[in-house]
């Protein structure tokens, strides 16, 4: 009876496998020629992309980068002149109200779990690390605001330190896309694209293919006819005349 049992529940996963392993053939994983093909493409459009969200040091990227969740550049850079002219540094937003911080990004949206990250990453740069915002990875995890996308943005925009890639919605829409993965959160495209990027190339990738999905690459409507890179894409959802 048991042997009965396993065979058949051997036979259900037989299709499943079958699926599976179809799927995976449609989608073969990127050749080395086919990304240098990409960057040198990314290269041509974008050859000194940089981070769009304004700031004068480590501490204020730190900053918008929290800001900027669920919120555009644009509107980030309207609200933080005006929170730094306020709290210009780590020390003054570590004895702020949180009141009055959540009030200034107020348009950012989801204001009040804003200001008590920003808040709170202030208070612990503060009392941990003497002020400044760390270097590594795992010291600036333990901060509150900052999970593994912002540390990336902060230590590679800061500090030009490859300490991963950037995965925002535009990335990750494009790297499907363009089947440099197959996967669907943020923290295992990133691994994917960690495997076939040069580490060299950590930093600027995500730069380059934020503006790409901006300009053209779009979510709704991509403007596949204008491309560069249409020949090396195979998305289902082109937009071709």
């Amino acid at each position: 009876m048991a042997k009965t049992l396993e065979a058949r529940e051997k036979a259900k996963q037989k299709p499943k496998q079958k699926k599976a392993a179809r799927k995976a053939a449609k989608a073969p994983a990127p050749g080395a020629a086919r990304v240098q093909a990409i960057l040198e493409a990314l290269d041509r459009l974008y050859p000194r992309a940089t981070c769009a969200l304004k700031h004068n040091n480590a501490w204020e990227l730190l900053v918008a980068t929290i800001l900027s969740a669920q919120c555009t550049d644009e509107r980030v850079n309207m609200v933080t002149p005006r929170l730094f002219a306020r709290f210009p540094s780590p020390e003054a937003m570590a004895k702020s109200d949180v009141r009055e911080v959540a009030e200034i990004i107020r348009s950012t949206g989801f204001f009040n779990n804003k200001a008590k990250n920003i808040v709170g990453a202030a208070r612990k740069i503060v009392s941990d690390f003497g002020g400044q915002v760390p270097r590594e990875m795992e010291k600036l995890l333990a901060v509150p605001g900052a999970a593994r996308k912002t540390a990336n943005v902060v230590l590679g925009t800061a500090f030009g330190i490859p300490s991963g890639v950037v995965v925002d919605t535009h990335v990750t829409r494009i790297a499907q896309r363009l089947e440099l993965t197959r996967e669907k959160t943020p923290e295992k495209i990133e691994q994917d694209l960690m495997r076939i990027l040069p580490r060299e190339r950590w930093i600027l990738f995500s730069h380059q293919v934020i503006h790409f999905g901006r300009d053209i690459c779009k979510a709704r409507k991509p403007e596949c006819g204008r491309c560069p890179l249409e020949p090396l894409c195979r998305a289902p959802d082109k937009n071709l005349p």
